[in-house]
């Protein structure tokens, strides 16, 4: 089984690839969206608690319904959008082509992910010290420089906390893929995670997909271990 996975009988490699690929992207926008809010949500705006409320509020909705909804949107809502407003964009065949499918799984993705991180972002910004930014400023420091001089130092440890959140639940995506586009169109959206259900319960290749959830294993072992690596190694230079 580990000879088949490896020797390219099997297309596992290539879920892997865009499992890869699509967790990189989600990865960095989750994060970098997730702290944009976060940033806007601590300054000094008008109903910042409903705000924080619907940004989360996707992520407490369970992947599969979200799916199915946001099916409903790309085949259905978007195109009645396109006629609506004579606009080629919102009439694409969104879950129809490779480039299209990857596009929509990244936006419902990040939809879903990004309160999470804005959440702990908000807290930890929250938590910066207020004379160590008082001090800053009468030094001459700009509101960015500030930001990523201080501020953003500070919340190291719950960057990694962001960080490790992400990793492991974009290379798990499972249910958003399920439901969105199964793998299609001609398996060009295949995670890893959906790639092993279907050798194990459509296929029924039992010993095959045990080999390929080894293996997935493994490799998110190996990822989030680096990253706690790196993460941790730069908490201990901030502190």
């Amino acid at each position: 089984n580990f000879v088949r996975i490896f020797s390219g009988k099997s297309n596992f490699l290539g879920s892997f690839w865009f499992t890869l690929k699509i967790s990189v992207v989600n990865i960095i926008l989750i994060n970098v969206l997730g702290t944009l809010l976060a940033v806007a949500l601590t300054s000094a705006i008008r109903a910042k608690g409903l705000f924080r409320v619907a940004f989360y509020l996707p992520n407490t909705i369970g992947g599969l319904f979200l799916g199915f909804v946001w099916q409903f949107i790309f085949v259905t809502g978007f195109p009645a959008i396109g006629q609506l407003l004579q606009s080629g964009f919102f009439n694409q065949q969104w879950l129809g082509t490779e480039s299209t499918a990857f596009i929509g799984l990244v936006i419902v993705s990040v939809w879903q992910n990004v309160g999470y991180v804005m959440v702990i972002m908000t807290a930890a910004l929250m938590g910066v010290p207020s004379d160590l930014i008082e001090s800053a400023r009468i030094d001459g420091a700009s509101a960015v420089c500030t930001f990523f001089k201080v501020k953003l130092p500070l919340c190291m440890p719950y960057i990694t906390v962001c960080l490790f959140w992400t990793i492991s639940n974009a290379f798990k995506m499972f249910e958003l893929n399920y439901s969105l586009t199964k793998g299609g169109p001609y398996g060009s959206t295949n995670s890893m995670a959906l790639y092993i259900y279907n050798d194990a319960f459509a296929n029924n290749k039992y010993g095959l997909a045990t080999a390929e959830s080894l293996v997935f294993f493994v490799i998110i072992m190996l990822i989030t271990g680096i990253q706690m690596y790196f993460t941790g190694k730069k908490e201990r230079e901030y502190q």
